[in-house]
């Protein structure tokens, strides 16, 4: 069965930014499978995000991985939660923020992890302790910023890990 990982960039980000780029090439290092970026640059509304995601999503066959990037950690868990998802990969998720519809988000995929900077002055780092409590996901805190940019070993880490659960 192909396995599909789909990333979703951040509110001030691209599909192409520097995290998700390394990721991409780290992923298609050590796995076969196929990798996709969503290009949400001119969609400003989460909510939007999450319907064109979802629409890409219905169109894939296999598993899902699904790693998102703050505002694109929100898209990513409102979307598995109409998708079925193997896993879920979150950097600095956007949850409990205003302007955002989905304020207790209920997911079915078991396999969730979160990294969070305790630096970050975007999105408090609180949000996902909170989150990961009520959906028992593994929370790394790491001494970084919302970027995450000095964290490139603990995404890839993470996401092995995710990667493994998966491919046994």
């Amino acid at each position: 069965m192909p396995l599909n990982i789909v990333f979703s960039h951040g509110k001030e980000s691209g599909p192409m930014g520097s995290k998700i780029k390394a990721m991409m090439t780290h992923v298609r290092a050590i796995c076969d499978c196929d990798v996709y970026s969503i290009d949400y640059q001119n969609i400003p509304s989460p909510d939007d995000r999450v319907a064109k995601l979802v629409d890409h999503l219905k169109t894939l066959q296999g598993e899902i991985v699904l790693v998102g990037s703050s505002m694109g950690g929100y898209v990513s868990t409102v979307a598995a939660m109409q998708v079925p998802t193997a896993a879920l990969l979150l950097l600095a998720p956007a949850f409990y923020l205003q302007g955002y519809k989905v304020s207790q988000p209920k997911i079915r995929c078991n396999k969730v992890a979160i990294v969070h900077g305790w630096l970050d002055d975007i999105v408090p780092y609180q949000n996902s302790v909170k989150f990961g409590e009520a959906h028992h996901a593994k929370l790394t805190l790491v001494n970084d910023g919302h970027r995450l940019a000095n964290s490139g070993a603990v995404l890839n880490s993470e996401l092995d890990h995710l990667l493994s659960d998966i491919t046994r």
